[in-house]
């Protein structure tokens, strides 16, 4: 009971407080952001930039693939601005690419350059019997080793060759039991763990803080609740939050799809360990201003997973040993039904497990220095 009437007091203290809004107003830009600044679907068409450096009979055989492909059946002259100047080039348009057609190697280089896109020069050799055709391209350098390598090898072989092999390829499907996300749904584990889990640590930091300086915790240390009593109901009062806040990002952008009683669950879990994080932090400073370092400093470290996330070819080992790896892995399972239900209640006793024992530590630190 006494533990039911101190949350119930920091719940009201809560609502009252600047933090309280912060929360609500954050999840609030977040839900805009998303429905408005994030399209169902990127655009991925892809834009080249090539320099014809052959016979006019070979390039007037090259163009004419081109507007074989092309949507209208029709190339466009037109001028791109390079700096200070324009660079004229034809323009092609076809389902998944736009190609430029530079009118010099020089003309490729600065598009290439200032674009941040390919660029290629397709040169045809006519003195050799057949003509021989050949490539050099124009990269960022931030290109994987193995598109590199395609690069390398992909005009080795005959094309006709490499389709057909394509094309005999047997492909068996394993399940048709799947939901495909957009890219905007796509998005939501980063941000669910951001707002749901990891601004827990930062608030309920904040708020043992802002008692501290206004002299509540030298009061509170003489009455009857304990110290594990304090700390719960603020843990408490931060997952409710947290909950409200998810429920106010999801359900306009995921409508149905998700496991609500699973992400419940994982959500408690993983916010009651984000705030035993927080609690151990507040234990350790007097202030905001000295424990703000520190808790910079993890959040960025909690939100390089996110990074990994949206770069599948970027995940270092060390990555892994991230928690906020897991957690985003969690709510990857749970936006969409029939998502590894297993693995999330595992992920949900773990953190539920180390969440107990910052807590405990939290609560000996505090009850140590409570009135100091």
């Amino acid at each position: 009971m006494k533990l039911w009437y101190s949350f119930l007091k920091e719940l009201k203290l809560a609502s009252k407080s600047f933090y309280f809004y912060i929360e609500l107003f954050f999840a609030i830009i977040i839900l805009v952001v998303v429905l408005y600044a994030i399209p169902e679907n990127f655009n991925k068409r892809s834009t080249e930039y090539l320099y014809l450096d052959m016979p006019d009979t070979a390039k007037m055989s090259f163009e004419d693939r081109l507007l074989q492909e092309d949507l209208d059946k029709t190339a466009m002259e037109t001028e791109i601005k390079v700096k200070k100047d324009l660079i004229k080039v034809m323009h092609y348009e076809t389902e998944d690419r736009d190609i430029y057609l530079a009118n010099s190697e020089e003309d490729l280089i600065l598009l290439a350059d200032s674009k941040k896109q390919l660029g290629a020069v397709i040169t045809v050799d006519s003195e050799t019997m057949p003509p021989t055709t050949s490539y050099k391209y124009y990269l960022q350098g931030y290109e994987t080793d193995r598109l590199k390598n395609l690069y390398k090898v992909i005009h080795n072989s005959n094309m006709a060759t490499l389709e057909a092999a394509v094309e005999d390829q047997e492909v068996r499907v394993l399940s048709t039991d799947y939901v495909t996300l957009s890219d905007r749904e796509h998005t939501m584990p980063s941000l669910l763990t951001f707002n749901g889990s990891l601004m827990g640590m930062f608030i309920v930091a904040a708020y043992i803080f802002l008692d501290k300086e206004q002299g509540i915790i030298k009061a509170y240390a003489v009455t009857a609740s304990t110290v594990w009593q304090y700390l719960m109901s603020k843990t408490l009062v931060i997952t409710v939050t947290s909950i409200v806040t998810t429920a106010i990002i999801t359900i306009p952008v995921m409508g149905g799809k998700p496991d609500y009683l699973l992400m419940l669950l994982f959500l408690i879990c993983t916010g009651f360990f984000a705030s035993g994080i927080g609690l151990l932090i507040s234990g350790y400073f007097r202030t905001m201003t000295k424990a703000f370092n520190v808790i910079y400093l993890l959040m960025v470290a909690m939100m390089l997973p996110a990074i990994a996330y949206f770069i599948p070819g970027w995940e270092p080992f060390w990555i892994r040993l991230l928690p906020a790896y897991y957690i985003i892995q969690g709510f990857s399972e749970l936006i969409v039904k029939g998502g590894n239900t297993g693995y999330v209640l595992l992920l949900s006793l773990g953190f539920l497990a180390a969440g107990t024992i910052l807590f405990v530590w939290a609560a000996i630190k505090h009850k140590k220095s409570l009135t100091a």
